[in-house]
């Protein structure tokens, strides 16, 4: 049996025990107790919600998946790269894309109502059973991306006896299906869980004056059930396009990068086997998430990610001696298995560092949210300037971070250690969307504490396990988005030898690669803009509603009436579906154009053009908003006043700015830049 076969197989079994532990970790959850009868109504008002949306979402997502392949179908007419094996990947893409996150949204609704009665038996309990509640997404995540990959490699060349050139290139049509549906998911889930979260602050906290998640809010199901869509389902679409993408991309350079027989079926496999290994590392991982003495729920998170990272390098170590002993050579570059080794070592170390600086912005531990917090006792105004600054402020280290990863990784590797590094950043999926999915649980478990009146005892539990939710959640986008730079250069990298062209070819004298950047660079601007509309178009049709309701159902403040819930689910999902179509078509389209306007050179430098806007922007608006949201909850913990004070009326409005931001616009920037790599090597391969 050959290396790359055996490669193969370590991947199957990694993928399936991911999957395993996943549907072992969901059966435990669910066999906890959900509480009393009010508390499972509120739930299953939430799941209600939660299912109905992600169904119209997915039905309306299925009308352009079936366009896009028999699109590309119809392309291998063309092109011997494409055809039906490339419709085919993107299908199972698109296919297990979905299926992640939906089942690991359908346990998170089912785990949030059991998180709100665990916490009735402390902190350390409510918080391992939230977080094995979020694990089943994660290594669903990990386990179905590496099943898509290994799988229709398998058949295709095992089966189908495809040849390995043909097939590796329609990995390419696999991740594009992921790509899209990350970013109908991420516009879809954020508009609406923004629109439902701003007729709810807005009208609920700042007008009438009541606690968040107060049942008799109108719009507080539909908030609730949009921390789900969008947090978890989301997410899950998210990373697994990230995870997904940047292993082909990484696959994709080896096997392209490499010449000598027997070199390249290793070289290609690679990144696929890095996955595997940090998968299994990762359960192992997640036995060390538990509270110390010091009461620390970040520091629980931490030592499961460095359990897993520490354990995942010492097997990738051993694999690296194994498979590289003889070393490559490319360029002129020898490349020895300590190199390849390092690479991988600088891919896990900035997945560290960005999830420190990331939490540095975002947590109330610290400077930048107090200093937000601070500013809101002097108005709305101040606290929108402060935001704006830390906003701005929050890329410089990340790109400081990025930029000297790629630099050493490439000093060690050339290309393919670039590629190598982002492999390695994204084998720690599992673990990382484990503690995201986390958030959106200890979120919907608040909500349900305060609408069934549970005892406050219960609030002093779910209140800081929620507060270190919106940290995870932003670190998790940060890691996202960090990674999604590595992986569109190496998709650039791979753009530029499709076109036959290096990097001399992008000169900037070149009045075509000017053309390129300005119009790669003005997309992210544009597409946020227009995701930032449709969260103010409909949340304001939310806003009118709760209003509506407050003012004609005589008794809701008072307690003596129901709000009408279903109305505000339906008004949100309606406008969502119907408002994520326009930004989601500018990364398909807008390559497409440049391409058919200015050629390959121009379309070169829209990709790089928007990978470098798309970052800055995407980690402003992420960190940005969480900064915003965690200032808000400093206050409401008694600070500057607490709540109901003019500060804390300040930090809601700060608050309802930062949700689109960090919730709907900037996770949405991760998967559109890596469309537009993927859009622009299927149209140069089509077209040579």
């Amino acid at each position: 049996m050959d290396n790359t076969t055996v490669m193969l197989y370590i991947t199957f079994a990694a993928s399936f025990l991911s999957i395993g532990y996943a549907v072992i970790t969901a059966f435990s959850v669910l066999s906890k107790d959900s509480g009393n009868e009010r508390m499972q109504e509120i739930a299953k008002a939430i799941q209600e919600g939660a299912y109905a949306f992600l169904s119209r979402e997915y039905r309306s997502i299925a009308i352009v998946a079936v366009v896009v392949f028999a699109i590309l179908w119809a392309l291998g007419a063309k092109s011997e790269h494409f055809g039906l094996l490339t419709a085919l990947g993107y299908l199972t893409g698109a296919v297990l894309s979905g299926l992640a996150g939906y089942i690991g949204m359908v346990i998170a609704v089912k785990t949030n109502v059991k998180t709100a009665e665990e916490a009735k038996n402390g902190l350390a309990k409510a918080l391992s059973l939230a977080f094995r509640g979020g694990s089943v997404t994660g290594f669903l995540v990990t386990g179905f991306g590496l099943l898509a990959i290994s799988g229709f490699y398998y058949v295709s060349v095992y089966i189908f006896k495809q040849p390995v050139e043909h097939t590796i290139k329609a990995l390419i049509g696999l991740a594009f299906g992921t790509s899209l549906i990350s970013v109908f998911a991420r516009l879809g889930g954020g508009i609406y869980t923004k629109a439902a979260d701003v007729g709810a602050d807005l009208v609920g906290k700042v007008e009438a004056g009541i606690p968040e998640d107060d049942p008799r809010n109108p719009a507080v199901i539909a908030d609730n059930v949009g921390d789900n869509v969008g947090d978890c389902a989301g997410m899950a679409a998210d990373v697994f396009e990230t995870f997904t993408v940047t292993t082909v991309a990484a696959m994709v350079l080896g096997h392209t990068l490499f010449d000598k027989p027997g070199v390249v079926g290793i070289a290609a496999m690679f990144p696929l086997l890095i996955g595997a290994i940090a998968s299994v590392s990762a359960i192992a991982g997640v036995f060390f998430v538990r509270l110390g003495k010091s009461q620390n729920i970040m520091g629980a998170f931490y030592k499961g990610m460095f359990a897993t990272a520490l354990i995942a390098l010492g097997i990738i170590w051993f694999a690296t001696n194994k498979y590289f002993a003889a070393g490559l050579t490319v360029g002129g570059l020898t490349i020895t298995s300590t190199n390849i080794f390092l690479s991988s070592v600088i891919g896990m170390a900035i997945t560290g560092f960005l999830m420190f600086i990331t939490e540095y912005y975002t947590s109330y531990e610290f400077e930048p949210v107090k200093s937000i917090a601070k500013a809101s006792v002097t108005g709305h105004a101040t606290n929108i300037i402060q935001g704006m600054a830390i906003m701005l402020k929050a890329p410089a280290f990340p790109a400081i971070v990025i930029a000297l990863g790629i630099f050493f990784a490439y000093k060690l590797a050339g290309i393919y250690g670039i590629g190598i590094a982002a492999a390695s950043m994204l084998s720690l999926t599992g673990i990382v969307i484990s503690i995201d999915s986390y958030g959106p649980i200890t979120d919907n478990a608040g909500g349900i504490a305060e609408m069934a009146e549970l005892d406050e005892s219960v609030r002093a539990v779910t209140d800081p396990l929620d507060a270190v939710g919106n940290t995870t959640k932003a670190v998790t986008k940060g890691f996202a988005i960090g990674s999604a730079a590595l992986a569109a250069l190496v998709l650039f990298a791979e753009y530029t030898r499709a076109i036959g062209a290096g990097i001399h070819s992008f000169d900037l004298s070149n009045p075509l690669v000017l053309v390129g950047l300005l119009l790669g660079g003005l997309l992210p601007f544009y597409f946020g803009a227009m995701s930032m509309e449709a969260v103010g178009v409909a949340g304001g049709m939310m806003v009118e509603e709760v209003r509506r309701q407050f003012r004609e159902i005589k008794g809701i403040l008072e307690g003596k009436a129901k709000p009408d819930y279903a109305a505000c689910v339906d008004i949100v999902t309606r406008e969502s579906l119907k408002k994520m179509i326009a930004p989601g078509l500018i990364p398909v389209l807008g390559p497409i154009i440049v391409y058919a306007l200015f050629g390959k050179i121009a379309l070169g430098a829209l990709s790089i053009g928007s990978i470098i806007t798309g970052f800055f922007l995407a980690v402003a608006m992420t960190s940005g908003g969480g900064a915003w949201d965690n200032a808000k909850k400093y206050i409401e913990d008694g600070n500057f006043g607490g709540k109901g004070s003019e500060a804390h009326k300040a930090a809601v409005t700060g608050d309802t700015v930062g949700d689109p931001l960090k919730d709907t616009a900037g996770p949405a920037i991760n998967p559109m830049i890596k469309i537009i790599n993927i859009i622009a090597i299927l149209i140069v391969l089509t077209s040579f």
